[in-house]
């Protein structure tokens, strides 16, 4: 039985200072603003997000021009990682922006189409929206599956955690109902709007609905119970297990 699995152990001997209730809440809501901030990629992430659509679509926008557009685009994708690659960043948010940017551009070079340029993201949306809602009904909700090592709980939330996997459930409808809402707008603009209608309105479509999902994540989170640090609890069984041998070897040498 492992540690994700067993039943967790007595907390009430705990040693130590005590906390108040309220300053353990603050605690427990800085530590799931600090994680989810961690996750999603901050400010940083969101600007590495928006900045390449917006820069396409500003530029197809003055001179109507695909490949002068898609090549930019790219480049400033690049730069992004580029910089991350030379402070020695995580560079898990540019990575995957440049690669969503990288298929759009192929896409839309293969159909001519400059609207193309934004279809693979828009199906990436689809489907991750998707995938929040049909994981939440099979019992396993996504947002645990991506929170669970950042909170150091791997998947302890899914048999020894109840309430932290009914936040979790929660906040993965958030995501997908949101995702698929965002997905109710874009579409239809894709078949109807021209290429700067449906690009201004991606861009602006960016920032709002993220923000909201992550501050329903975090609300949720925060009035969950906390996290159980599967990590430190195997730490703590090495621990017991090197003073259970420790202790066996020092009887058989004792005379």
């Amino acid at each position: 039985m492992t540690s994700v699995d067993k039943p967790t152990t007595d907390h009430g001997a705990e040693t130590g200072p005590r906390t108040t209730p309220d300053q353990g809440a603050r605690t427990d809501k800085a530590v799931t603003e600090a994680a989810l901030f961690e996750a999603f990629g901050g400010v940083r992430g969101m600007v590495e997000t928006v900045l390449p659509g917006l820069l396409f679509v500003t530029i197809y926008t003055i001179n109507k021009n695909l490949h002068f557009s898609a090549i930019a685009a790219l480049g400033v994708s690049l730069v992004l990682v580029a910089v991350r690659l030379i402070r020695r960043d995580t560079v898990k948010h540019a990575f995957s922006g440049v690669f969503g940017v990288a298929f759009g551009v192929v896409f839309a070079m293969i159909t001519g189409n400059a609207k193309d340029f934004y279809l693979p993201g828009m199906l990436y949306t689809l489907g991750l929206g998707l995938a929040y809602i049909l994981t939440t009904l099979a019992g396993v909700p996504l947002i645990g599956l991506i929170l669970g090592p950042v909170f150091k709980e791997n998947l302890s939330w899914r048999t020894r955690n109840p309430g932290r996997k009914k936040a979790y459930a929660k906040a993965s409808w958030a995501w997908g109902l949101i995702l698929l809402a965002k997905c109710a707008i874009l579409f239809p603009l894709y078949w109807w709007a021209d290429t700067t209608q449906l690009g201004w309105v991606l861009v602006a479509l960016k920032i709002p609905p993220f923000l909201l999902a992550v501050y329903l994540t975090w609300m949720f989170l925060a009035k969950a119970p906390p996290p159980i640090d599967v990590f430190a609890e195997m730490e703590a069984e090495e621990q017991a297990e090197k003073a259970r041998k420790a202790a066996a070897e020092s009887g058989r040498v004792e005379p």
